[in-house]
């Protein structure tokens, strides 16, 4: 293509005084002595782009001519210097790899992790990621089962370059494709997260998806792969090829549902943004053989080697966290044993050695009575631990008093045979679900914190039981539970 008269003039102007390659605060000194009109041509142009920072080649070979047939223009007469000048403004940068690198790597493509354990979705995911087309996925699935690790562990094996943007509910348009910034005195435009990974041909990853609110609408047209339009600086802005797009959410874009106390911040999102995702795949907890391959993992690479006792922690560990799994699905528990509190667990194990600690420092995060729920499912699976027991009735305590009330024994609970429509009422009060047997039960300490009208209404819900919760966590009940009046039901 010809050069325009305005650009055969720069390039002679700069070229006669710096050279073939010109610096962009140059390029600021040159416009201002001479009159000359800022080169944005030269500035947003890539193949104009120098391997330095901010410099930029000059394209003297089309000068019709060559460079000396022709004089730079005569400088225009000073005028007198602001007070205050304000910055210039150059055109779209683009950053270097070193302000890009995470990981103080000099790369994009993600590290590999020494515990990751394919799974689940893995094999469809680098399916899609192998081919290169563009096909936006949408991964959905409960806090800390490893929706993001897969992806960034499929482009880590790929080697293909990961940009991951976490999503928020102040998340704009600045923040996803680009704005102007202050750099080195000048007002710079620079690319956003979205557009770098568009302009080069990465996988971008839209993380927890779900916190934002119509801001990301502006995101519509890269989820149709035609590229976006940067209204700030008038540019139309083409992915490259391999450009790919992944988001993960803990709810569908539909509200958080029945996990409206948990994933606070997550919002209803727009029919058309959904509309263009093709594709939106539930992701579950691993199943327990996996959840015990990735523990294997953590504790090699944590601990040096896997013995038996480190085996049967992660044993017990994978049974544990499967029963609260099955007892939360079902409604009975209102927390959840997540895959990523498995490791932290397992993580300090073998710092502390203790299995007991290593659990109830994971787990302090939930209140008392939910702790307590899973440290007694946990002592129950685990025979080489003992979690502080129940203490037993000490002497002129109303059991004590009453002999027909004292328990089989100090590890007793007080099973429950109530009517489903009735759990809210045993679930307020401090009952736990046992999935096993899938009855209700209190244990003695919770069942004496209550007041006398509250283990009134559990009795009205049905009948009552002393039991023992067997090695196989089910619940073997016994003798009936001696409930009078109120008066009379103190352990």
């Amino acid at each position: 293509m010809k050069l325009k008269s305005h650009q055969v003039d720069f390039i002679r102007a700069a070229s006669a005084q710096y050279g073939p390659v010109i610096s962009r605060k140059q390029v600021l000194e040159l416009c201002e002595s001479t009159g000359l009109d800022y080169p944005h041509w030269l500035i947003s142009n890539p193949k104009y782009r120098h391997t330095s920072r901010a410099h930029y080649v000059l394209p003297v070979d089309r000068l019709p001519g060559g460079v000396g047939t022709a004089k730079a223009p005569k400088a225009a007469a000073p005028a007198p210097a602001p007070v205050s000048p304000a910055p210039a403004i150059a055109a779209a940068t683009e950053s270097a790899d070193l302000s890009l690198a995470f990981n103080g790597g000099q790369t994009l493509v993600p590290d590999r992790m020494d515990t990751y354990v394919p799974w689940g979705h893995h094999d469809f995911i680098a399916k899609i990621v192998d081919s290169g087309r563009f096909y936006p996925i949408y991964i959905t699935g409960l806090s800390g089962n490893g929706k993001t690790t897969s992806v960034e562990q499929v482009c880590a094996d790929k080697g293909r370059e990961f940009f991951r943007v976490n999503i928020n509910s102040e998340t704009d348009e600045d923040d996803l494709l680009g704005g102007f910034r202050l750099i080195d005195g000048n007002t710079v435009f620079q690319y956003g997260p979205v557009v770098e990974a568009m302009r080069r041909g990465a996988v971008l990853l839209l993380d927890e998806v779900d916190l934002g609110t119509t801001k990301i609408m502006c995101l519509q047209s890269v989820l149709e792969g035609k590229g976006v339009y940067l209204k700030k600086i008038n540019r139309w802005v083409h992915p490259a090829e391999g450009f790919q797009v992944f988001l993960t959410g803990n709810t569908k874009g539909q509200g958080s549902g029945d996990h409206d106390d948990k994933f606070i911040g997550t919002n209803v999102l727009n029919e058309a943004f959904l509309d263009r995702i093709p594709v939106m795949i539930d992701q579950d907890y691993p199943p327990a053989n996996v959840e015990k391959k990735i523990l294997a993992k953590v504790v090699k690479k944590n601990c040096g080697e896997v013995d038996s006792d480190s085996k049967g922690f992660i044993d017990n560990l994978a049974k544990w966290a499967e029963i609260v799994r099955r007892t939360f699905a079902e409604g009975a528990i209102d927390d959840v044993i997540t895959t990523r509190r498995l490791v932290q667990i397992i993580q300090g194990y073998c710092i502390l050695g203790d299995r007991v600690e290593s659990i109830r420092n994971c787990i302090t995060r939930f209140e008392k009575s939910v702790q307590d729920s899973f440290l007694s499912l946990y002592d129950k699976i685990d025979s080489e631990v003992e979690v502080n027991p129940e203490a037993a009735p000490e002497a002129g305590s109303p059991a004590e008093a009453n002999p027909s009330s004292v328990p089989p024994s100090a590890g007793s609970v007080i099973a429950l045979s109530c009517k489903f429509s009735d759990r809210h009422i045993v679930k307020s009060l401090g009952a736990m679900w046992n999935p096993v047997s899938k009855k209700w039960h209190f244990t003695q300490a919770t069942w004496n914190s209550l007041t006398d009208e509250a283990k009134k209404d559990v009795a009205d819900t049905g009948k009552m039981f002393w039991a023992e919760i067997a090695l196989d966590g089910s619940l073997v009940t016994g003798a009936a539970f001696p409930f009078t009046t109120p008066a009379a039901v103190s352990l």
